[in-house]
Parts: C-alpha cells; structure tokens; sequence
C-alpha cells in the first residue's frame, strides 16, 4: 500500500468541507478522483500535498502514519501536482524549469548554473515522455501540451512516486489527449501512482484503475475497473441518472437566423466560410484546435473584424467591424475563457450582469443600483445562479454559475444569435446539464445557437447539426441521423473532399 486516507475531515468556520473520507493507492494504479465542483476534491488533495491540515484523520505514506503533513513532508515523500493552471516560468528554458531549485552548479566561491550539465540530465526526461522540443528551449514558446509534459518531467526529476493530474486536458488538442494518456500508462507501468482528476469522464474510462467519488465532502462510492461508465460515474456525482444529453427543438427551425457567405478572417485570409445558423437550432462547430473555430466567432462578434464577405440577420446584411457592432446587431458571444475576457472576476455579480446594457440601467448618465440589482436578481433566479447575494464577487462562485452569469449578461438584453465557445470547460456534469438546458431553452425561444466544442460527447449529444472546420474553410456537415465520432473526425482531418455549404 503506498497511500492510505483513513478518516479525513477538514472543518472551515460554518463549513465541513471533508467528512471521514477514507481512499487507498498502490503503486502503479491510476486512480480516477471525480466529483462535482465543491464536492471536496481540492481540498483533499490540498491535505495530501500539505497545503493544509486536516481536522481529523491519519496519512499513511510509503508506511509511515502522519496526523498532518507539511509542503516539504508530501514533496519528500514522492507527492507531486500537475495543476490545471500551469506553474511554470516563462522567463527562463525548460531545463531551468525541470530543474528549478535543484540546478547543477559550477564555478567557485561565485557559482553559475551548469546549463550543458542541465541539459544533460533533463534530456532523458525528455526523450522518455516523446518529447519535440530540446532542453534549452524558452517556455515562453511552448503550446499547452508541451508545457505539461514539462510539468510532469518536473515531478519525475523529483522521484515522484505519486502524481496529481488537475484536469490535465482541459487545454488539449484530441491527439494531445491521446498522447497524455499514452504517458499515464508509461507512467503506470514504470510503477508510479497517478491521481487522474477530470470531469472528462471519457478519459477516467480510457485510464483509471479504479475510480473514487466524492460528494458534497463525503465518499458517494468507488467502482471497479470492470464497473467505470458514464451512467454509473454520473450516478455516484449526481446521486441520480443524468437524462440523455440530447433533447429534441420545440418545434422545426424558423427562417432567417444567421447567414455568412464567403466570410475571410485574419486567421485564413486564403479561406472563405459559407455557414447558416437558423432560429431554433443549436449548431455544434467541430474541428481539431487551430482549425478556425475560434477565429470565425472572433470575427463574427468583431473582435478580429472580417477581412471579406457578408454576414446577414434574417437577409439583411449587418457590418460588424467591433464588439459594439455585434452587440446592437443582437449577436452575443460567451468565450472561452470566461474568467478573462467574459467577466470582471472582482466586480460583483450584479454589475457584471448590467455591465453590457449599462445605458439601460442609467439616469442622468449614473447608474441606477436598484434597476441594476433587480435585473441581476431577476437573472440569477432565472438562471438559478447559487451565490449568497448579487452583490458577492463573480470570482467566488464555481465555474458552473460564473457561466450563467456570463449568460445572465446577454439573457437580460435581446439576443437573436448566442455563439458558445467551448460552454462546459471547466464545469462539473451537473452544472453541464444546466447549461445545455439553457442552451435548448434559448433555441426554443428562437435565438440561434453555435456551440464551438472540442468535447466529442458534447458535440454529438447536444446539437441539431454539426458543421466542421478543417483548416480554416467547413469541411462538410452532419444531420442528425449521420452523427458519429468517426464521421466528425474524418471531416476535422478533411478526409472527405470539397467544403460543404452548411
């Protein structure tokens, strides 16, 4: 037994946030930790790694029984994190950062770091986990998925015996991905234990052992490898069956809606974009990461103005040349990124719901707090926002409900098209449910939908119709009755031939 849990509480002022969980880990085993946001996962493996001390409880490590352990102790003992946010420094190459605190020095009295030497000892590293790029490279020019395989050459230049993987593809590409899970199992087999955090539950099926599940601070249950599925891992979250992702229009698409022809962004200035997107239907835009998604929905919402062609609302022609272009043309975008480019995390949820419509909630050029308040108000029930009061911070709340506030922004103006980029990122599988139920609701209300997705399941499960993008131009697209992984990834790669008009 490498790890025993036995009794962990963790009690804050007013809040039990771990209640007697008890888990174990052995050497090469990957353990799959899933829970919803707040069921008490960080704060877990913040008591393993001795960020903090539990309340009540026993850690046993590698056969030694610890009441709390510090930062140094878990480090000592083999612990290392790969956290969602990467913690790395861009200033300085990949071997300063593998070996950061622990360099090879040369030199007398006034010693430098040896970098030949440094590059020397990170190379195997490197080579072990396929690794394209060389030691001496700046940080600063790594993708997402190389930056975490620096990361995790960080805690195996450590002598990790345990490695915490923080929703580690949240970022990747779908070969990316692949290639991750390829070196989980390297890792496995070489006897290393990993903790596989994710809400991705395609991947705890691909990779785990064994899976955990908390909820609400306590242990819901574990399931055998034999027995990990989606319905049985949902089950032990949610403490229920999740219905199936697709619910059926209200009613067939109406006419109109969204029309771009020959559209060119600054991203493809060789490409042009034929695309549709009627009222009522929700349109998921597939492709690999780089393929143009983003960039069309920049371009559509006039961050990156279009360079050619013609976007038109129910056949007439709208110039969107900046963000206030698209706005008053009713056509809203919910970004990737929420936490940087859709809300002000220190403002309060009141204030970021008004602050796109803040004429409306204004007299004699001042903003009138109660007309703001009651419209937040009116939002977050609406939306079922859970935060103690409008008036708390964006920052605080979960990744879930800072989303329906990044959507109670546009719902309380009138949207005629909502563009989606990546809508779950991030967000537990109950709070997913939520957001594609707002998502049907919307279309049944006439907004046309576009859901930019690299989530397969997502794509599949939730919409109307699938559009493709290879490279920046559509490379085909799916009815309904033709949905399959297979057909999305032949049309991403651009296997079939001539661009689809949609």
């Amino acid at each position: 037994m490498l790890l025993e849990l036995d009794g962990i509480g963790k009690t804050y002022p007013g809040v039990r946030a771990l209640d007697d969980v008890s888990l174990t880990l052995h050497a090469g085993e990957v353990l799959g930790l899933i829970g919803e946001n707040g069921a008490g996962k960080s704060t877990l493996m913040k008591v393993l790694g001795g960020v903090v001390p539990p309340s009540t409880g026993q850690i046993r490590l590698n056969g030694r029984s610890y009441d709390r352990l510090t930062v140094a102790e878990a480090q000592a003992e083999g612990i290392a994190f790969v956290h969602q946010e990467l913690n790395l420094f861009d200033n300085i190459d990949v071997a300063g950062n593998i070996l950061f605190g622990r360099e090879p020095l040369r030199g007398g009295p006034l010693q430098l770091v040896d970098r030949k030497a440094a590059a020397e000892q990170v190379l195997p590293l490197l080579r072990r986990l396929g690794a394209d790029f060389a030691p001496h490279t700046p940080v600063a020019e790594l993708s997402i998925a190389q930056r975490q395989l620096v990361e995790i050459a960080k805690a195996l230049v450590a002598n990790a015996r345990i490695i915490i993987l923080d929703e580690p593809t949240s970022s990747l590409t779908l070969s990316e991905t692949a290639r991750l899970l390829t070196i989980v199992g390297e890792l496995r087999a070489s006897g290393t234990a990993i903790i596989y955090i994710t809400h991705r539950l395609g991947e705890i099926i691909d990779c785990a052992d064994r899976v955990v599940c908390l909820r609400d601070g306590k242990m819901a249950g574990a399931l055998p490898h034999e027995e990990i599925t989606h319905a049985n891992m949902i089950r032990l979250m949610i403490g229920r069956e999740l219905r199936a992702l697709y619910t059926p229009p209200a009613r067939p698409p109406g006419e109109g809606g969204l029309s771009v022809k020959g559209l060119v962004t600054s991203a493809f200035p060789h490409k042009q974009v034929d695309l549709r997107i009627r009222p009522g239907e929700i349109v998921g835009l597939a492709g690999l990461v780089g393929s143009g998604r983003t960039s069309l929905a920049r371009a559509l919402f006039g961050i990156d103005p279009p360079l050619g062609g013609e976007v038109l609302l129910d056949g007439q022609a709208v110039r969107i040349s900046s963000p206030k272009d698209a706005v008053a043309a009713g056509i809203y975008l919910v970004p990737e990124d929420r936490k940087k480019d859709g809300l002000v995390l220190d403002m309060p949820i009141a204030e970021n719901i008004t602050l796109a419509n803040l004429h409306h909630h204004a007299r004699a050029g001042l903003v009138d707090r109660g007309a703001e308040r009651r419209t937040a108000e009116a939002q977050g029930k609406a939306l079922r926002i859970k935060a103690p009061g409008m008036e708390v911070a964006a920052g605080t709340l979960s990744g879930g409900n800072q989303q329906k506030v990044v959507l109670g922004k546009w719902l309380s103006m009138e949207p005629r098209v909502i563009l989606f980029d990546e809508p779950t990122r991030g967000i537990d599988v109950g709070a997913k449910g939520e957001i594609y139920a707002l998502m049907r609701a919307l279309a049944d209300r006439g907004v046309a939908i576009l859901m930019i997705s690299s989530d397969m399941e997502e794509v599949i499960g939730v919409s109307d119709r699938i559009v493709v993008m290879h490279e920046g131009r559509i490379s085909g697209a799916l009815q309904r009755d033709a949905f399959s992984e297979k057909a999305v990834l032949r049309l991403a790669i651009g296997q079939d031939g001539e661009a689809a008009e949609s």
